[in-house]
């Protein structure tokens, strides 16, 4: 999703009209203006995905100052017809001022440009994104385990070479841990900078916070400026901007907070309680034929000195009863795929239900076993140490092609989930 390399242009006060709490442009744009100065400049932008992505998006950004925040957005097929949406400051926190616009009622699968600021000089660059279709179609998307540590030097070869591998892809997966210290403002920038205005203002970004986002019972100031979500979590304020779910062309993506130990006075059965409730009730409801549940902490630990009891016994028999198709999952800084042994079949190479995975994409590394898979009831079906990695997921009708990928290329798993209106087989194709 590249950039157009589109002039930046104003548009004339006159040539607006407000209609139905939008703006817009009753002429084409005519006075070129000079490129806002780097100070000026909206910074961090990123798209934050809303329930349908397919008629409307969430954009986030950052000022260095107090300004109005304009979100102007036209398709790209026709460029001059901007509409002006009117934004939110949404808060400030180390010299920053954060910024939020929702624009609704997008054609699907249309691609438009668009841009950021106050409306008139501090604007930013132009970027593009396209709108999900409004039905199941085939796309791909990345999923990024901790990024957390030395991102510029040790993270960000990764990250480019999965932004490089997969130039298609239209959604990214960030299971927590996206940085080591929750109000780093350092951290925050290197881990935008690692990803490039082009991927975090090009893509949507479905994140879910891990124990590094939290200081103590709260989430990091940042998070709700740069990831809203969709706003359709339980009804819990600590869970909100954590909690919530968005459809994306047949696939449902559904964002867990598994922080249970930062749970407020601790009060952890009432945590994980009303993600239950909400869960049974978002996976019942869901019309696509997909589902992918990402959240922080794992159902099965490749840490031999690690063990997540308390989510096993609150959602693993949901995860389970539902059929979740992935359950992508961080925190364990090493690589590992597996399933329950009862999900087994006669073929060693086929199991049936979720498969649950961890990754890591940051240099950060922890000891492997699988000791927690086996005394729960699971299996490992790869598991390996000190490997930095970026899957790219594949989804076309009835199949869903999964690669967990090195910075060279190198494939060090693969499996492929079918589907059909009576069964699910998950099929290892490739094992390295």
């Amino acid at each position: 999703m590249s950039a157009s390399p589109h002039t930046s242009r104003l548009l004339p006060r006159r040539a607006l009209a407000v209609l139905g709490g939008l703006t817009l442009a009753l002429a084409p744009a005519v006075t070129a203006t000079p490129a806002a100065t780097a100070a000026a400049a909206p910074e961090r932008l990123a798209l934050s995905p809303t329930a349908d992505p397919s008629d409307s998006q969430t954009v986030t950004w950052r000022t260095s100052g107090e300004a109005e925040a304009v979100l102007e957005i036209a398709p790209a097929a026709t460029p001059d017809q901007v509409q002006v949406v009117q934004g939110e400051r949404t808060g400030s926190i180390n010299g920053g001022v954060y910024h939020r616009a929702t624009v609704s009622g997008l054609t699907p699968d249309t691609t438009y440009r668009y841009r950021v600021g106050d409306g008139a000089d501090a604007v930013s660059e132009w970027q593009t994104f396209t709108t999900a279709a409004e039905t199941a179609q085939p796309f791909d998307f990345l999923y990024f385990g901790d990024v957390q540590n030395d991102i510029t030097e040790g993270a960000a070869p990764v990250i480019e070479a999965a932004l490089a591998d997969a130039s298609e892809a239209e959604l990214a997966v960030h299971p927590g841990d996206l940085i080591n210290t929750a109000e780093s403002d350092s951290e925050w920038a290197e881990w935008y900078d690692a990803f490039g205005t082009e991927a975090t203002a090009g893509m949507n970004h479905v994140t879910t916070p891990g124990n590094h986002e939290y200081k103590v019972w709260s989430v990091s100031d940042y998070w709700p400026l740069q990831f809203p979500g969709a706003g359709n979590g339980p009804d819990d304020d600590d869970l909100e901007n954590t909690v919530y779910y968005t459809d994306y062309q047949g696939v449902r993506f559904i964002s867990l907070n598994a922080n249970y130990v930062n749970a407020p006075w601790l009060d952890i059965v009432d945590w994980l309680e009303d993600q239950e409730y909400w869960l049974r009730t978002v996976l019942e409801n869901n019309p696509n034929d997909w589902t992918v549940v990402t959240f922080h902490q794992p159902m099965f630990s490749n840490e031999p000195d690690r063990s997540n009891g308390p989510l096993r016994w609150m959602w693993l028999d949901v995860l389970e009863e539902y059929n979740v198709d992935l359950v992508l999952q961080g925190h364990d800084h090493s690589y590992g795929r597996g399933n329950l042994t009862a999900n087994r079949t006669d073929d060693p190479a086929v199991q049936t239900g979720p498969v649950y995975v961890v990754a890591v994409t940051g240099p950060k590394m922890y000891d492997v076993d699988d000791s927690n898979w086996v005394n729960n009831g699971a299996e490992a079906r790869v598991q390996l140490a000190d490997t930095q990695t970026y899957q790219v997921v594949s989804v076309d009708g009835n199949q869903m092609d999964y690669v967990a990928k090195t910075i060279d290329g190198s494939i060090v798993d693969s499996f492929t989930i079918t589907k059909d209106a009576e069964s699910k087989r998950v099929t290892d194709t490739n094992v390295g």
